[in-house]
């Protein structure tokens, strides 16, 4: 059983561990998905996932939603809809942070 923290980040609260061969994903969502894990793997080893759950980040004057999944070798990642329905594929570059929409 996996337990996600679900209730809304607070600022500072989040530090990014990237490095030379390392990267991290964010995946934005819309509010409705706050909860759902979502998962993803390497494109070449697709039962190697890691997930984490959508919730909501606080910036300022406004509120997204989104998934934040950290560290992870760079590399080309699908990310997954349901157990086995691709929703696409993202490329990670090593020392950078890489967004996608969902």
């Amino acid at each position: 059983m996996h337990h996600h923290a679900t209730h809304p980040s607070t600022p500072g609260s989040v530090v990014l561990d990237i490095g030379e061969t390392t990267a991290a994903l964010i995946i934005h969502t819309a509010p409705e998905h706050e909860g759902l894990e979502i998962h993803v793997s390497p494109t070449t080893r697709p039962h190697q996932r890691t997930h984490a759950a959508v919730r909501p980040r606080h910036l300022g004057d406004r509120t997204i939603h989104c998934v934040l999944i950290q560290p992870l070798p760079a590399g080309d990642y699908t990310v997954w809809k349901d157990d086995t329905t691709p929703h696409g594929t993202i490329t990670l570059t090593g020392g950078s942070v890489t967004e996608y929409h969902w």
